[in-house]
């Protein structure tokens, strides 16, 4: 019935992408006989830089950057769909909830159409769904189960799906045990949620002292973050410049090794939660409910709750530590 099933994400980081794996592998699951496209406001991530999770899904091209956040878009989708020879749609899953963005998206075709929008103003299928404020990824599962009216198997993304080779790099680059992993950078610039480095060193001296190994899951390209941690701490590990491996899979197979993760709110965060380790999440001004990883392993430290203030820095090294 529903051979066509399109999946609109306004989201544009790799973290974003990463939340929807466990609704992508449910949803792939449930329908095995359906060919499931991606449109996004940015890259489908789903095929380039996450494309060894073997999670594809086919691109729409609409040749609209930002698809859904320029209110012009409203009068082209229907001409470029149109132009491109773009079929209708069985479903189309609207994974956002901007009135904005969810009017435009109306514009392409479809039999059934799902949105959060409104309190789900815009399903085809009325009924009494479930409040999902925060719009999480695991909310909107169980409100397509009242849509779909059918029992979804939640399917959870599995660590013996990563390539081969990837696994043994990570055996080969941390063949040991005792690692703690920090994950320290941020990919959005545009909200403060680095915690200070100063509070990463001076936690990983106290995990180094308890006996354990310090991991820094950091690029090769952040070279003046690099130098700086190889001079206040040189027993530290950075296994991605040791590799010649170089993509977010290799993170997740690199945390598969660890015995705990400490990170701020940025993309790691989400690739290590694929994992399943243990987790503290340090959250400032973001929301911790709606982004850290959906684990009962995991421990929120966000400032907005311990101090109330947005200030992450705020946090202080015992804070985490006495977390552990």
């Amino acid at each position: 019935m529903y051979k066509r099933i399109l999946l609109y994400n306004s989201g544009g980081g790799l973290g974003d992408a990463i939340q929807l794996f466990p609704l992508v592998a449910s949803l792939k699951n449930h329908f095995p006989n359906s060919t499931f496209f991606y449109l996004g406001a940015h890259e489908n991530h789903f095929k380039n830089k996450l494309k060894e999770f073997n999670l594809s899904l086919e691109s729409v091209e609409l040749d609209l950057k930002y698809f859904g956040f320029r209110w012009w878009h409203l009068i082209k989708v229907k001409q470029r769909i149109k132009d491109k020879n773009i079929k209708k749609f069985d479903l189309i899953i609207d994974l956002q909830s901007k009135l904005r963005n969810t009017l435009i998206l109306k514009q392409i075709t479809s039999d059934n159409f799902f949105s959060t929008t409104f309190n789900f103003l815009f399903c085809t299928k009325k009924n009494k769904y479930l409040n999902n404020k925060d719009n999480l990824a695991s909310n909107i599962l169980l409100n397509l189960e009242i849509f779909l009216e059918t029992k979804i198997k939640k399917k959870n993304f599995d660590l013996n799906s990563l390539p081969k080779e990837l696994i043994d790099e990570a055996k080969k680059l941390l063949p040991d045990k005792n690692y703690i992993g920090f994950s320290i950078t941020q990919g959005n610039k545009y909200r403060l949620k680095t915690w200070p480095i100063r509070n990463f060193i001076g936690l990983a001296n106290k995990y180094l002292a308890a006996g354990n190994r310090i991991v820094f899951f950091i690029e090769r390209s952040d070279s003046e973050l690099i130098d700086i941690i190889k001079k206040k701490l040189p027993e530290a590990l950075l296994p991605e410049i040791e590799s010649n491996f170089s993509c977010p899979a290799l993170v997740t197979a690199l945390a598969s090794r660890l015995v705990k993760a400490i990170t701020i709110d940025n993309g790691v965060m989400h690739m290590i939660g694929l994992s399943k380790i243990p987790m503290i999440t340090l959250f400032g001004p973001t929301n911790s409910k709606k982004f850290s990883p959906k684990m009962k392993n995991v421990k929120i430290l966000d400032s907005k709750k311990l101090y109330n203030t947005s200030d992450i820095s705020k946090i202080t090294i015992d804070d985490v530590f006495n977390c552990s």
